[in-house]
Parts: structure tokens; sequence; C-alpha cells
């Protein structure tokens, strides 16, 4: 397989303040890579530089994408569209969108405005959107952040599904371990700012031991939280 993101010795400064220190990452094709670390320490400012929306003051970041969705934390949908025409935007073809709607679980929802939708039905949408591009390398910028566990883990548990079918290469940043060891094939455990990579973590969990509740899910949980614990003191 071959590389959909690598990063190299990145780092970004905002005049004398350091945010991000010497990152290197490589996402292959197909892997779900998630970053973990405390606010402030950068994770969305690596976001804005993949995007472009932001310059690298040092070291390169390669995007080998054909086509990238983004997830971010608020949905960022259009108040006065319903949910059928918030989609159309991104794409006009109604098969597609009513593909997607079904995907996402959104059946009869389709002609509500987004204030008529719960938290968790807006993220749905918001997801929706970039699954609309059929993307093969989807970002996610904390999603779950404002929703409530029982949501938080039915979209993850739908995002699994969505994987297991499409294989798209997925990256995350959250500061919620249980999120990252949820969906992800390696965690990135970031330091505080100025952000260093301290530690990679292979996710080696089958696909019934993906439960919060798991015996090998808690004991994973266990090692890494030890280890950030650890970080912090020394």
């Amino acid at each position: 397989m071959g590389n959909i993101l690598k990063v190299s010795n990145l780092s970004k400064n905002y005049g004398n303040l350091q945010v991000i220190n010497g990152w290197d990452i490589e996402l292959e094709e197909g892997e779900k890579v998630v970053l973990v670390g405390p606010s402030g320490c950068g994770k969305t400012t690596f976001f804005r530089i993949i995007s472009g929306l932001e310059k690298a003051t040092g070291g390169t970041v390669d995007v080998f994408a054909q086509k990238v969705g983004y997830v971010f934390q608020e949905p960022r949908l259009f108040p006065w569209r319903t949910v059928f025409d918030n989609l159309r935007i991104i794409r006009d073809e109604e098969d597609k969108i009513e593909e997607v709607i079904k995907m996402m679980s959104l059946e009869g929802f389709e002609q509500l405005i987004p204030s008529k939708l719960s938290g968790g039905m807006k993220q749905r949408v918001n997801l929706a959107r970039a699954l609309l591009i059929e993307p093969d390398f989807l970002i996610l910028d904390e999603p779950f952040s404002s929703l409530d566990l029982k949501i938080k883990l039915a979209i993850m548990n739908d995002i699994e599904k969505l994987w297991s079918k499409y294989k798209f290469s997925l990256l995350m940043v959250t500061h919620d371990l249980k999120e990252a060891i949820f969906l992800a094939d390696k965690v990135i455990i970031l330091s505080s700012r100025p952000s260093k990579i301290l530690r990679t973590f292979d996710i080696n969990l089958e696909m019934n031991e993906r439960d919060i509740t798991d015996k090998h899910f808690l004991e994973l949980e266990s090692k890494i939280t030890r280890f950030i614990i650890n970080e912090t003191e020394s």
C-alpha cells in the first residue's frame, strides 16, 4: 500500500510562539490514525496545514489523496436549507444523496432544516456531506466533542461500518482516548505546546473488542493513560 499522507519534520510558529515541533507522520491507504493531545497542542492547526489554510514554518506535508472529505467539530450547515438541500450543495445527484441518507440513518429527516435536528443528527448530516464526495481520505476534527456518549458511540459505529465497506484512509484528532482507541489502527500521543509526538501505539483489537466495556479495550486504555500521566509528571 502507498501513502495517503506523509509529514516530515513539521513545525509551525506564530511569531515567537511555537505550536508544532518536529512531527513525522505517515498514513497509508486504508489506515486509520488518531492524534490525541491536550487543548492548544496544534491539532486543529495541523489540519489547517493539511487543507492548505495555513503554511508550515518548517518541514513538509504531502497529501496523495484524490478526494478529501472533512468533518469538523461544528456541522456548519446552511440554516435555511433542508437536510436534502444541504447535501445537494455538495453533489447534485439525487440517487447518491438518497444512498448516503440511508447510510447515515437520516431517512425521514430529509426535509427538516438544521434547527429542527438534534446535535447528533446535525453531525450525521455533516458526515454525510463528507461521504458524498466518496473520499479516499476522511479527516475528522474533534467531531464528537459536543455529543453525549450514546450518540457518539452510535456514530462511531456507523463510521466503522462505512470504513469496512469503502476502506478510506482516516485521520482524526481528539482529546478523548476512548474515541481514539475505538476507531484507530494507530494512536499518536502528542505533548502540550510546543507539541511533539511522544509515542505511537498500535491498536491491535478485534472488532468485537472495540467496545468501551471490553476487557482488552480497558487494558489498552489503562496502558496508554499511564503513559500519558507519566509523561505529564516527568
